[in-house]
């Protein structure tokens, strides 16, 4: 009996070190942060308690709104391009094309380099006189211009592109995936009755494939969230601020203005959206997983 017990005791044992590690790295800090964001920490945490001070300030702060405009905006475009790329790439891959593992690490290949890496190639390649721009130039089309990266309209635009060549591997990886666990009698049941191949992958692919979307959207809608690093490397924020994100503007005010509090209120809220996006879905999964 004893020794039963221990059996059925072994993998909560092995699993306690992670809790542990996620209870103190995760909520720990979290509920720090959030403490932080109640009082009028400015370089080092302060107990001076100020109650939701600096979330006002926060939504005062034109910066902080140009930024949540402008990550509405990325978003909004880059998990649609993503998608629809993503999903195409599969579907061609999926028809057992020639050459079918190149194809796949070509597209996979950019996922596989950092944020950095990729917005210093796109810096360049965007860059007026460099590049693209560059290449238009010397085609003959002078009067050609391709200068997103230093418009104050555009910039952000420039941001999309980069992040969607980069993020389209992944989501083509894991469409493809669903795709082969597609049963092909379906398709070939589909086809015997004469229905339009674009019909059979929005009508019947497409609502079977949504456990696999459901998975790509979330992890989409959280590298939206976590944007930093391309920014960073490609516009640095700019012309100005017309590139701005929440990221970069939390880590601005963290390590550069030295205002702990009003950097904790934006990590918090920008803590919110990638909570209610999980919420649902690790709920949905543990239904799944008892029925």
């Amino acid at each position: 009996m004893a020794r039963r017990s221990l059996t059925r005791a072994t993998p909560y044992a092995a699993l306690l070190p992670m809790a542990v590690v996620a209870a103190l790295g995760y909520l720990g800090a979290g509920l720090w942060t959030f403490y932080l964001s109640l009082t009028g920490s400015r370089t080092f945490p302060s107990g001076h308690f100020i109650g939701l001070a600096q979330y006002h300030r926060l939504f005062d702060n034109e910066r902080w709104m140009l930024s949540l405009h402008n990550l509405a905006a990325y978003g909004a475009l880059f998990v649609l391009a993503s998608l629809v790329i993503g999903f195409l790439l599969a579907v061609f891959i999926d028809q057992n094309v020639k050459g079918e593992g190149v194809f796949r690490t070509v597209f996979l290949y950019p996922y596989a380099m950092s944020f950095v890496a990729t917005g210093l190639v796109w810096q360049w390649l965007l860059s007026p006189g460099d590049g693209i721009d560059g290449a238009i130039r010397a085609l003959g089309f002078g009067h050609v211009r391709f200068d997103w990266i230093v418009s104050q309209d555009y910039a952000i635009y420039t941001v999309v592109i980069a992040t969607v060549w980069q993020a389209s591997g992944l989501v083509m990886a894991l469409m493809l995936a669903g795709l082969r666990g597609i049963d092909p009698e379906i398709r070939k049941a589909a086809r015997l009755d004469g229905i339009p191949a674009w019909r059979v992958y929005a009508q019947i692919i497409l609502p079977m494939l949504w456990p696999t979307v459901a998975t790509v959207l979330l992890l989409l809608a959280t590298a939206v969230a976590k944007l930093y690093d391309a920014v960073v490397a490609m516009t640095q924020g700019g012309p100005g601020i017309a590139s701005e994100v929440p990221a970069k503007f939390i880590m601005d005010h963290l390590f550069l203005r030295s205002n702990v509090g009003l950097a904790s209120a934006g990590a918090i809220v920008l803590l919110v959206p990638v909570l209610a996006l999980l919420a649902p879905y690790a709920y949905a999964r543990s239904r799944k997983e008892t029925a």
